[in-house]
């Protein structure tokens, strides 16, 4: 019986990594608020960010828009609609990867598009006219105009990038970004933790005889993280990070918004019946940020609202957001067994850097001044594209080891290959995830184990397979299995399973490379870039209809569990839905299975919720609070 994943944890024991064949391969860094491409001058041997046509900017704003003709905006094109269109205009769209709902309904008053409440743990949905997205998708996009700007740039193909995320991302969140690279033609041979990238655009690692330990503060847009790195013979050891995936820049923006519309006696709901009007408070209270790190005071207008800030009142406002970063940065050290005396060098990431009060906290806290030599927001992209080098075989000072050649899996729903260890992971490595079952009194679990590329595992090549037997009949999604791919020095791998509530456990082990040549290897990865639309498509229609088979089953179930409480309106409408979600299962049509899913799932909500509150009163009915 194929699996359903639940939820994510991973972790690789880093070593460097064998070189790859020669090739221009460019750095980027997707951001939240803004992307950009570097690539190494042949000539010069220096970092380059990549400027636009025109020669003006190196910055391509995260931001996707949709015509109502069905074209596509990207970059500084798209943030001009921000303001006039918002339900069609996407931004921040990185805060989203390898997120569900759940995760990030706290914060979906602040984006002006609609994102979809299924109430499942699925990754999240956007929806743009009666079309559903995924962030994978949206980002996609993104990289694409990236990629088409280095190679108008450089006048030949780009094929192949370094990536950076934040050091904080998930398992789920990283092979969201290779995903998103492999949509737009992207061969993406390396995620790279955006702090090491800084490090190494300022050449720190280079010298096969550095030593030191170095903290690099990487305040964006939407993300923060603190990351203390250890540089000893050319590699970079992680000591420690902390941060959070949910704070940046936009937080201050947000905590002006606030400050701006308690001003003129309004309150944030304002906002979800006037999308225009948030739009322009969100990129007013950008600029006044942005000018109060030159300047004292500030005044602006959105639509008739008169806005004004001062230096003193910005940091008042960011005040508790600037003290959240400082908490990562202490635990980071307490974690890493250090003090900040102990620290040699200071770095700071990304545009939020810029905010004069974040520099003092950061230099106060580490008692040392920070690097701000180099522009923030590029400093990342340019050690993305160090890194890239490196892999081209152009660095030989790099200490290189061994990788993993192809991705491992297993066999998932609707035969969907799921990656656990993604290709060029390096070696040794360990990645575990968890899965639940999909049938009620599921006593048995089959684990195939695939190599490959591709989104389905009937393009990928297996290895072996083995049963788990003995799970105790239970509910379906209520057994938790975890599977564990562990790698050795040699390329050996060994899959485990175990049922987490009794115990139960399986393994195997195989030898991912044997049979296949260089040859073989290369073809399967280019199959893998030239089908990856294709491949997209079906593991979006296949991921819909599981989740409409999943929320069809649980829909049935609630009805026949609480029929006592249900009105016959509620329970006939209610089956009605279910049968109508079933018909459209064999139509293709993804976006008319995710809108059968969202009437469901907005019928169904609000008796959901009153017999919740009924079963809860129940409960709690006598005791003291």
């Amino acid at each position: 019986m194929p699996l359903i994943s639940i939820d994510i944890k991973a972790g690789t024991l880093a070593q460097p990594e064998k070189s790859a064949e020669k090739d221009l391969i460019v750095g980027i860094d997707l951001g939240t608020t803004n992307s950009l491409v570097a690539y190494i001058q042949p000539e010069t041997r220096e970092a380059t960010a990549i400027k636009d046509a025109q020669g003006s900017n190196k910055l391509v704003p995260s931001v996707v828009h949709f015509t109502p003709g069905g074209g596509i905006l990207v970059g500084n094109e798209a943030k001009k609609m921000l303001v006039e269109q918002p339900q069609n205009t996407i931004y921040s769209v990185k805060r989203l990867m390898g997120k569900s709902y759940t995760d990030v309904k706290q914060y979906a008053g602040f984006f002006g598009y609609k994102i979809i409440d299924d109430d499942t743990e699925s990754l999240v949905k956007i929806k743009v006219n009666d079309r559903f997205y995924t962030p994978i998708e949206l980002s996609a996009l993104i990289l694409t105009e990236l990629k088409n700007r280095a190679e108008q740039a450089l006048q030949q193909t780009v094929s192949k990038a370094v990536i950076t995320v934040p050091a904080y991302f998930n398992d789920a969140q990283r092979q969201a970004t290779r995903d998103a690279g492999k949509l737009a033609g992207l061969d993406v041979l390396r995620i790279v933790n955006e702090p090491t990238a800084a490090s190494l655009a300022y050449g720190m690692g280079l010298n096969p005889n550095d030593e030191r330990t170095i903290a690099v503060y990487d305040l964006g847009g939407g993300t923060f993280d603190i990351s203390v790195l250890r540089i000893e013979n050319g590699i970079f050891e992680v000591l420690s990070t902390n941060g959070d995936t949910f704070l940046g820049g936009d937080d201050f923006d947000r905590a002006i918004m606030n400050h701006w519309l308690q001003e003129h006696g309004l309150t944030p709901e304002t906002l979800h019946h006037n999308k225009s009007l948030g739009q322009q408070l969100r990129l007013l209270a950008e600029e006044a940020k942005m000018a109060l790190s030159a300047t004292q005071t500030w005044q602006g207008m959105a639509g008739n609202l008169h806005c004004s800030l001062s230096r003193i009142q910005l940091e008042t406002l960011i005040a508790p957001t600037v003290e959240r970063t400082i908490t990562c940065c202490r635990q980071a050290l307490q974690d890493a067994g250090l003090t900040a005396e102990q620290i040699d060098e200071v770095v700071l990431v990304g545009g939020s850097t810029r905010v004069p009060m974040v520099k003092k906290a950061v230099e106060t806290f580490f008692n040392r001044r920070p690097h701000d030599e180099l522009n923030p927001d590029e400093v990342v992209a340019l050690g993305a594209a160090v890194q890239a080098d490196i892999l081209a075989g152009n660095n030989k000072d790099m200490l290189l080891l061994d990788v993993t050649p192809l991705s491992l899996g297993i066999e998932t729903m609707g035969g969907l290959m799921d990656v656990i260890i993604a290709r060029n992971t390096k070696i040794p490595a360990k990645a575990g995830r968890q899965y639940t079952t999909h049938v009620d009194g599921q006593s048995d679990m089959r684990i195939s184990v695939y190599q490959g590329e591709r989104d389905l595992v009937k393009d990928n090549r297996k290895l072996g397979e083995f049963s788990l037997k003995g799970i105790p009949a239970m509910p379906a999604g209520l057994p938790k299995v975890e599977i564990a791919f562990i790698i050795d020095a040699d390329g050996i791998l060994q899959v485990k399973a175990k049922e987490l509530r009794s115990g139960v456990a399986q393994s195997i082990e195989v030898t991912p490379q044997y049979g296949l040549t260089e040859e073989q290897m290369a073809t399967m990865l280019l199959d893998s870039i030239q089908n990856a639309q294709a491949d997209r498509q079906v593991r979006a229609l296949q991921e819909a209809i599981n989740e409409a088979e999943t929320m069809a089953a649980t829909a049935e179930r609630f009805v026949t569990k609480n029929t006592e409480m249900l009105t016959p309106e509620e329970i006939d409408q209610t089956l009605l839905l279910v049968q109508d979600l079933r018909s459209v299962l064999e139509s293709g049509n993804k976006d008319l299975i995710h809108q059968r899913i969202e009437t469901l799932n907005n019928f169904t909500r609000p008796f959901a919720e009153r017999i919740m509150d009924i079963a809860v009163a129940k409960a709690m009915k006598g005791a003291k609070i």
